[in-house]
Protein backbone atom coordinates (compact mmCIF):
# COMPACT_ATOMS: atom_id res chain seq x y z
CA UNK A 1 0.00 0.00 0.00
CA UNK A 2 1.12 3.56 -0.63
CA UNK A 3 1.30 6.36 1.90
CA UNK A 4 1.59 10.06 1.18
CA UNK A 5 3.81 12.58 2.93
CA UNK A 6 3.58 16.36 3.01
CA UNK A 7 6.33 18.69 4.28
CA UNK A 8 6.98 22.45 4.39
CA UNK A 9 3.33 23.49 4.12
CA UNK A 10 2.74 21.29 1.07
CA UNK A 11 5.81 22.46 -0.84
CA UNK A 12 7.33 18.96 -0.71
CA UNK A 13 5.03 16.01 -1.43
CA UNK A 14 5.90 12.33 -1.77
CA UNK A 15 4.41 8.88 -2.12
CA UNK A 16 6.08 6.15 -0.05
CA UNK A 17 6.22 2.51 -1.10
CA UNK A 18 7.94 -0.75 -0.31
CA UNK A 19 10.02 -1.52 -3.41
CA UNK A 20 12.00 -4.68 -4.19
CA UNK A 21 15.15 -2.90 -2.95
CA UNK A 22 13.45 -1.62 0.22
CA UNK A 23 11.52 1.46 1.25
CA UNK A 24 11.44 4.37 -1.20
CA UNK A 25 9.63 7.62 -1.88
CA UNK A 26 8.90 9.41 -5.13
CA UNK A 27 8.17 13.07 -4.71
CA UNK A 28 8.25 16.64 -5.94
CA UNK A 29 9.85 19.70 -4.36
CA UNK A 30 8.39 23.08 -5.24
CA UNK A 31 10.91 25.81 -5.97
CA UNK A 32 12.42 26.89 -2.64
CA UNK A 33 15.02 26.15 0.02
CA UNK A 34 14.67 23.30 2.52
CA UNK A 35 16.54 21.53 5.30
CA UNK A 36 15.87 17.83 5.81
CA UNK A 37 16.92 15.44 8.57
CA UNK A 38 17.62 11.75 8.06
CA UNK A 39 16.84 8.72 10.20
CA UNK A 40 18.44 6.24 7.79
CA UNK A 41 20.97 6.41 4.97
CA UNK A 42 19.22 7.98 1.97
CA UNK A 43 20.13 7.72 -1.69
CA UNK A 44 18.45 10.55 -3.58
CA UNK A 45 18.18 10.72 -7.37
CA UNK A 46 16.99 13.74 -9.32
CA UNK A 47 14.36 12.64 -11.87
CA UNK A 48 14.34 15.84 -13.93
CA UNK A 49 15.64 19.37 -13.54
CA UNK A 50 18.27 19.86 -10.85
CA UNK A 51 18.74 20.21 -7.11
CA UNK A 52 21.49 22.17 -5.38
CA UNK A 53 22.67 20.32 -2.27
CA UNK A 54 24.81 21.18 0.74
CA UNK A 55 25.72 18.01 2.60
CA UNK A 56 26.67 18.06 6.31
CA UNK A 57 30.22 19.22 6.95
CA UNK A 58 30.50 20.76 3.48
CA UNK A 59 30.82 24.49 2.82
CA UNK A 60 30.22 24.21 -0.92
CA UNK A 61 26.89 23.61 -2.63
CA UNK A 62 26.85 20.98 -5.39
CA UNK A 63 24.45 20.75 -8.35
CA UNK A 64 22.83 17.39 -9.11
CA UNK A 65 21.12 17.11 -12.48
CA UNK A 66 18.69 14.68 -14.11
CA UNK A 67 19.50 11.06 -13.15
CA UNK A 68 22.35 12.04 -10.81
CA UNK A 69 22.34 10.70 -7.26
CA UNK A 70 23.83 11.59 -3.91
CA UNK A 71 24.00 9.80 -0.55
CA UNK A 72 23.10 11.32 2.79
CA UNK A 73 24.24 9.58 5.97
CA UNK A 74 21.95 8.58 8.85
CA UNK A 75 21.20 11.07 11.62
CA UNK A 76 22.25 14.29 9.86
CA UNK A 77 20.66 17.36 8.29
CA UNK A 78 21.25 18.56 4.74
CA UNK A 79 20.14 21.60 2.76
CA UNK A 80 18.40 21.65 -0.60
CA UNK A 81 17.69 24.44 -3.09
CA UNK A 82 15.22 23.80 -5.91
CA UNK A 83 15.10 26.55 -8.53
CA UNK A 84 12.03 24.99 -10.15
CA UNK A 85 9.55 22.26 -9.23
CA UNK A 86 11.76 19.16 -9.19
CA UNK A 87 10.82 15.47 -8.93
CA UNK A 88 13.06 13.04 -7.06
CA UNK A 89 13.41 9.42 -5.95
CA UNK A 90 14.68 8.61 -2.46
CA UNK A 91 15.72 5.06 -1.51
CA UNK A 92 16.25 4.32 2.20
CA UNK A 93 19.03 1.94 3.26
Amino acid sequence: MFTTNEYFDGNVLSIALEAAEGRATVGVMAAGEYEFGTSTIEVMTVISGKLVIQLPGETEWKVYKKFESFVVEKGVKFKVKANEDTPYLCVYK
